[in-house]
């Protein structure tokens, strides 16, 4: 099977070189050095290397401006960082690619209350459902736009979903769509797993502000921890004073002398992502041949690292968790079992002992125990390690009897 698909392989390997140019031009126009490896303590007021990370990750992403911090404890926090931010009380918040993922629903103020979420500040939600194919609503998004709208929220990846990750010439084409009809209204995109999937970014394109985790793709699997924020400087700045304090906004917060890691990181991703689609590829295609409905396609153009297995049942579910989980390289002892997890609306299942906590940079697969019990995959450092844990997987479908194995045996 990993024969069948070289060619798709050597496609993606050879889109490495120009997101790692990218990168390396970055560091050079930074004239980054060992010296911006060390952080200062306390407020970390006028850190040159926080400073230079931020211009170096704001030039990767075709920004004005970033703030990569280690604060940022997640995508989530990022993105509400951004939200809370830039919205006021009487703001209108559309998105545009139907429910957000689940972390996002308490943040808005979809479920529970007394947290603080934005519509308990006033803020006004809305959202479109995404048409039958995946795909978005434009003339929904034309009627919508006939009034004042503050921010579109576009959320790039499928998250718990099963449709198509949003491409980022069309996240240009609805930057401009909407910046048509309303010139002031903010295009937040929600970058998480998309980062160096494509050849460019939302904000090359048009997005007015992006966010996301470095634990996931710009991490590089070797972030120890947080986040970041890119697009229009002002947007920055808002989004900075919500994670510290009006006043302080950007200035301030120390990296704790973990900026080598953040930079290293960085370096290493282009790579690290490529590996993680020739993994979500063998994944599609072995369990497209076994019967299993996917998404998306082996081989077809991604914008996202997320590969999903519509399994069918909860058995299958929790058998393929535990091979990932035996075939990871910390805790391949333990058993995942299905558990409430903050921020999510169902009992998730989670497989992937990595080394940086719940990096999903590193092979990891999870799943909300729902009906029509969909397994998440993503990450994955290098397609061997992708290639034993699938085996193990099929291996033990095969011993549930939940599967029949073709009689080459071969993956």
């Amino acid at each position: 099977m990993a024969q069948d698909l070289e060619p798709v392989a050597a496609v993606r390997t050879a889109a490495v070189e120009q997101r790692l140019q990218r990168v390396l031009d970055a560091f050079a126009a930074e004239r980054l050095g060992t010296q911006h490896f060390a952080s200062l303590t306390g407020y970390g007021h006028g850190d040159q290397s926080r400073e230079v990370i931020d211009r170096v990750f704001a030039r990767v992403l075709g920004a004005e401006a970033a703030a990569v911090r280690l604060q940022f404890v997640s995508g989530t926090h990022a993105i509400a960082s951004a939200l809370f931010g830039v919205l006021r009380p009487g703001d209108r918040l559309l998105s545009i690619t139907g429910r957000p993922y689940d972390t996002l629903e308490e943040v808005i103020g979809l479920r529970g209350t007394g947290q603080g979420s934005l519509r308990e500040f006033g803020i006004l939600y809305e959202e479109l459902p995404l048409l039958p194919d995946g795909s978005i609503d434009l003339q929904a998004l034309d009627r919508a736009l006939l009034r004042p709208v503050r921010m579109v929220l576009i959320q790039r990846s499928c998250g718990y979903s099963w449709r198509p990750a949003i491409a980022v010439d069309e996240i240009g084409a609805l930057c401009n769509r909407i910046h048509g009809q309303q010139p002031g209204c903010v295009c937040f995109v929600d970058n998480c797993y998309g980062e160096f999937v494509e050849e460019r970014e939302p904000t090359d394109v048009g997005a007015d502000l992006i966010a996301g985790s470095l634990i996931k793709n710009l991490g590089g699997t070797i972030a120890p921890t947080g986040g970041y924020v890119a697009g229009r400087a002002d947007l920055i700045e808002m989004a900075c004073c919500r994670l510290t304090a009006p006043g302080i906004g950007s200035a301030g917060g120390t990296g704790f002398d973990l900026q080598r890691l953040l930079l290293q990181g960085l370096f290493l991703a282009p790579q690290m992502v490529s590996e993680a689609l020739i993994g979500a590829d063998l994944v599609a295609a072995v369990f497209r041949k076994l019967g299993f409905a996917v998404n998306p396609a082996p081989g077809v153009p991604r914008s996202d690292l997320i590969q999903a297995v519509c399994l069918g049942s909860a058995e299958a579910l929790k058998i393929v968790c535990r091979a990932v989980q035996a075939s990871s390289p910390i805790g391949a002892y333990l058993d995942p079992v299905p558990a409430s997890m903050p921020g999510y609306a169902s009992d998730l299942v989670m497989a992937g002992g990595t080394f940086i906590d719940g990096s999903t940079s590193e092979l990891s697969a999870d799943a909300p125990l729902r009906e029509p019990f969909n397994l998440y995959f993503q990450g994955g450092t290098h397609r061997s390690h992708v290639r034993i844990a699938l085996v193990n997987a099929l291996t033990a479908l095969f011993a549930a009897g939940l599967i029949d194995l073709p009689q080459t045996g071969k993956v």
